[in-house]
């Protein structure tokens, strides 16, 4: 996980309610949170039973399930 700069956003009472980033901070948590994403999605495939679809098909439909 990258190292980040993050900033709090604190109610009156101090209390942490939001979380600031860079934006490049923000991209390199989205890059780790997809590669995270494939690496369970080909963790569940290993230990699935189901049937095998071609790469094309497998990604269009992850694409999809995303929206």
């Amino acid at each position: 996980m990258p190292e980040l700069k993050e900033k709090y956003l604190t109610d009156a009472k101090g209390n942490r309610i939001g979380v600031l980033l860079d934006v490049s901070d923000y991209r390199k948590v989205l890059e780790e949170l997809e590669e995270l994403e494939g690496i369970r999605a080909y963790d569940a495939a290993k230990v699935s039973d189901g049937e095998v679809l071609p790469f094309e098909e497998a990604v269009s439909e992850i694409e999809q399930n995303r929206q």
